[in-house]
């Protein structure tokens, strides 16, 4: 288990982070991504990088996940300045919520509007492909549902109120930019939009749990992603899912093939480069939409 950092982040905590990076770089980030496993690429599009290690940052934890580098890269797309995360934190690798939802909070203080969260996840729907990307419409908190939930304990009402609408927590708006996005990039064909559920892993799941998944209208299954929309939606942010189709997730006890986490990073780098367009793209034209409304 990592213990770098408390389990239970004061607003000093976060305070302290904040001030420090804002001392370290002049970038202040309108912009979050935060990229999924083998998706770190994503960052790649940005100029005037700066990248900070992990480890180097107080209070920040560390990713123990293979195709999770582990930085903070700070950069400019066209005119927006963004900030990327090369890797997230779970609850497989020991963190409380507290800490893997620790970088959100930092983004709301540094001035951070618009999240895009990024990650694998295994197709559950029928009709999904391997490679296929997901605009994730909405989300089922399973974790949450047995009280590992990352607003659970007092509120903080500098961050949100106690009981946050989660009802529209995937922006309407970016959700259509995207499909528009998808169209100008002749990508549409393997965007999708669906329910993703959030497992707490690091198992993938039985046949079983996945038929159950399947009732309960789950289009995707992943182990990440969820504590940070609901911490981002809890402040405030606009946010955006996109969940890249990794494998098919067997719902036949006949099947004979096995998931594992080396073909689900072969996936990533398949398609990490057509993210990063929809990516950069899709930054560009919120940022020109918010200048067209100002």
């Amino acid at each position: 288990m990592h213990t770098k950092g408390t389990c239970c982040c004061s607003f000093e905590d976060y305070k302290l982070t904040t001030e420090w990076l804002l001392n370290q770089t002049s970038h202040r980030p309108k912009v979050a991504v935060i990229c999924g496993s083998g998706l770190g690429l994503l960052a790649d599009g940005a100029a005037n990088k700066q990248t900070f290690k992990y480890q180097d940052i107080p209070h920040f934890p560390v990713s123990t996940v293979p195709g999770h580098e582990g930085r903070l890269v700070f950069g400019m797309i066209e005119d927006t300045p963004c900030v990327f995360m090369q890797g997230h934190f779970h609850l497989y690798e020991g963190y409380s919520l507290c800490q893997v939802t620790f970088p959100v909070r930092i983004f709301k203080l540094m001035g951070v509007e618009l999240m895009l969260v990024t990650n694998a996840s295994g197709g559950i729907c029928p009709d999904f492909k391997v490679g296929d990307i997901m605009i994730i419409k909405d989300h089922i908190n399973l974790p949450g549902f047995a009280g590992q939930h990352p607003l659970c304990g007092p509120n903080d009402e500098r961050f949100g109120i106690r009981f946050p609408s989660m009802s529209d927590a995937h922006s309407k708006d970016l959700r259509g930019l995207v499909l528009d996005v998808g169209v100008e990039l002749g990508c549409s064909d393997f965007i999708r939009e669906g329910v993703y559920c959030m497992v707490s892993g690091p198992n993938f799941e039985t046949i079983a749990e996945a038929r159950m998944l399947q009732v309960l209208g789950c289009d995707s299954v992943g182990m990440s992603m969820v504590p940070e929309v609901t911490v981002a939606k809890h402040c405030g942010l606009r946010v955006l899912g996109l969940s890249l189709i990794t494998n098919k997730v067997s719902l036949d006890y006949s099947r004979e093939e096995k998931v594992n986490h080396e073909e689900v990073l072969e996936i990533c780098k398949m398609r990490a480069e057509v993210l990063q367009k929809i990516v950069t793209k899709l930054i560009t034209r919120c940022q020109q939409q918010s200048i067209n409304t100002h």
